[in-house]
């Protein structure tokens, strides 16, 4: 799982401000970004002290600034040539975005400068997603002024890679500890478990969800199912070909209402309360991670069919499928099986989380399943 930069801009916070430095450092963000370099002075070292000479003249000096960023434009000087007039502090390019001149600029400055601010003055995030192309081989870093929260969030995932860092002015206390989490928002990766099918059995009519996704998942890749939730097992998507119905790339017939399945910070959701625009967990074979959207859930009445699978440490696993043979979980190697072909001795693929659950929420206490 890896984290975004966090650059929390101090420049104009009134009263507030001693608050919202002390929460940004409790947090570890990334960085505190003045204008003066007398409010980075006294900031411990646990904080980058990026000075940002937005509208201001260069100083003569750059005290405690760890990182400084010019407008080589309006301070008539580039970064390299302060770089080496000062080689303890590190330089960067401010750019702010207006037109495709000043997007050029960008572009350059991404490809080659230690560290770009960038300002987009246009509310569509195409500009960004240009820059983010221009600059997919470059080793510095971009950070993009975000207006608040919300922007912050789209500016961390566009074209999937997003921004490297984000820098916003806090509007008070607690929108640093958001933005935080925005950042960190990555899900970890997961270690999935050969389970070993024990016992399979019809089970008569219920409700099955069909989760309709706004994303094209991999042949080798679905999402985790199970009727307890310490115990789930890969469901595949309609990438693999079928009988008479064309392939539905987006859709995982993920099993009966009940069932559990991995969402957003590790909370698990019931099939039954997902919604367009609910976040789930996609995993592939080797345990990789991704958040995708819930465009739509179809939940019909259909004939079930229950998987009971076994650990190698015997602690068992149910899943309740649509009794289907177009419906399909993976196993090892990302061998599709079909769900009514199962039979005991065959390996599936799963999960086999440690925690009990609360409302969905991993917590450590007594929780008995049957």
């Amino acid at each position: 799982m890896s984290s975004k930069l966090t650059w929390l801009d101090i420049r104009a916070l009134g009263e507030a401000r001693a608050a919202i430095v002390q929460e940004a450092l409790h947090h570890r963000v990334d960085a505190l970004v003045a204008d003066d370099p007398a409010d980075l002075a006294d900031l411990p070292p646990t904080v980058t002290k990026v000075l940002l000479l937005q509208g201001k003249p260069l100083p003569e000096q750059f005290g405690d600034a760890t990182v400084v960023i010019v407008d080589p434009v309006k301070h008539g000087v580039t970064p390299a040539e302060l770089a080496i007039k000062h080689p303890e502090i590190e330089f960067g390019r401010f750019v702010e975005i207006i037109d495709a001149p000043t997007l050029e600029d960008a572009c350059e400055s991404s490809r080659t400068e230690k560290w770009s601010v960038l300002l987009f003055r246009d509310p569509t995030k195409i500009p960004l997603e240009i820059v983010i192309a221009a600059a997919a081989r470059a080793t510095g870093s971009m950070v993009t002024i975000a207006q608040d929260l919300e922007e912050a969030e789209i500016l961390f995932g566009v074209l999937e890679h997003g921004s490297d860092g984000v820098m916003m002015a806090p509007k008070g206390v607690g929108d640093t500890a958001e933005l935080k989490r925005i950042a960190e928002a990555g899900i970890p990766n997961l270690n999935l478990t050969e389970l070993r099918v024990v016992e399979t059995s019809h089970i008569g009519m219920g409700e099955r969800a069909c989760v309709d996704t706004t994303t094209h998942f991999g042949e080798d890749e679905g999402i985790l199912v199970g009727s307890h939730s310490k115990g789930m097992i890969l469901c595949v998507s309609e990438t693999h070909p079928l009988p008479y119905m064309p392939t539905r790339p987006f859709r995982v017939n993920a099993g009966a209402i009940h069932s559990y399945t991995l969402g957003k910070d590790e909370r698990t959701n019931y099939l039954s309360e997902l919604k367009t625009g609910s976040k789930l967990t996609a995993v592939d074979i080797k345990g990789n991670t991704r958040l995708v959207t819930v465009g739509r859930v179809k939940i019909e009445t259909r004939p079930l069919i229950s998987i009971d699978a076994e650990a190698p440490d015997g602690r068992r696993v149910n899943l309740i499928l649509q009794d289907d043979w177009h419906v399909r979980v993976l196993g090892p190697g990302g061998v599709v099986l079909n769900s009514t072909e199962l039979k005991p001795g065959d390996t599936v693929l799963g999960y086999l989380p440690v925690e009990d659950r609360h409302v969905g929420y991993p917590i450590d206490e007594f929780c008995l399943e049957k």
